[in-house]
């Protein structure tokens, strides 16, 4: 079965190491071409993610440059990888393929220019994350104490998503942000998030936020970060069926996915260290469900939610 895996910080893991890391086989990489193949990868959100230590006005171009990444170190590099930027995209992909979306972790690159926005759009970018942990000129982030929502600008960007069909993703936002977005986002989707009545960390979503989502169509993508899936302990893969399982009980089997961060942590899943590790998920998923919820959760689910 194949895999829709809305996302991963292999980018700014390359770009951190200055292009050392090599995408096809590198033991220093959760996700590579070779690890894609062995986890029947299909599609494969890279996100730009710019970190906070990047002074603001370098974090436009350092966006740029991990784009940059995308383009030659990732696609050109390897015919397998093929750009994807629409629906038709995804669907014309020949069995040997494996499709890239670009997405954006955080509105911090633009700033507050709608500018800079959409030239991201026009270079690729089909999902925008509103923030990270902290503040931006959009919006609070879920570790921000303030807990503000969606600034002015902020809103702005949300009917430009609108505009251009894209998904509005609440993945690291504030709660307050997230009531803002269900009031005015086209289509939302949390690509990273797990629920918060299992394990209470403030980067999870509480029931009635995945009810939100799950009312205005938009999909979940459960996450492999151990902190979010369980408190305290190793995290194993149980506790990622365990999050799975509530996510259904509140509706969503139609709804709900796997986003992994691969590359976004240091800490691992056990057996599920790095994306040939998949299998090690399908292994247990099968177990539980019929082959064609398996299916749905791992690739059919986001796979009907693009809108692009």
């Amino acid at each position: 079965m194949v895999v829709f895996d809305a996302h991963c910080d292999v980018l700014w893991q390359i770009w951190q190491r200055k292009r050392r890391a090599a995408f096809n086989k590198d033991d220093a990489l959760h996700v590579t071409l070779e690890g894609l193949k062995k986890g029947k990868g299909k599609l494969q959100c890279f996100a730009v993610y710019v970190p906070e230590e990047v002074p603001h006005e370098q974090r436009f171009e350092i966006a740029l440059e991990m784009i940059h990444i995308f383009y030659e170190d990732i696609l050109k590099q390897h015919p397998e990888m093929k750009f994807v930027s629409t629906r038709k995209d995804i669907l014309a992909l020949q069995e040997e393929e494996i499709g890239a979306l670009l997405t954006l972790e955080g509105c911090d690159a633009i700033g507050s220019s709608l500018t800079r926005l959409q030239t991201l759009y026009r270079l690729g970018v089909r999902s925008v994350g509103l923030t990270w942990n902290y503040a931006n000129a959009v919006a609070d982030g879920a570790l921000e104490t303030r807990g503000a929502g969606l600034s002015d600008f902020g809103k702005q960007v949300v009917q430009q998503l609108n505009e251009y069909r894209l998904w509005t993703d609440v993945s690291h936002l504030s709660e307050r942000g997230f009531w803002d977005v269900m009031q005015l986002a086209h289509f939302p989707i949390a690509s990273h998030s797990n629920c918060y009545s299992l394990c209470p960390h403030p980067r999870n979503l509480k029931d009635e936020q995945i009810r939100a989502l799950i009312a205005r169509n938009g999909r979940i993508g459960i996450t492999f970060v151990p902190m979010f899936l369980t408190e305290g302990g190793p995290a194993a893969i149980t506790h990622i069926l365990q999050h799975l399982e509530h996510i259904c009980s509140l509706g969503g089997e139609h709804h709900v996915g796997f986003g992994s961060d691969f590359d976004g942590i240091t800490e691992t899943v056990h057996k599920l260290g790095r994306y040939a590790e998949y299998e090690n998920l399908k292994n247990e998923l099968i177990k539980h469900y019929t082959e064609e919820q398996v299916h749905s959760f791992l690739y059919g689910n986001f796979m009907r939610g693009v809108t692009f």
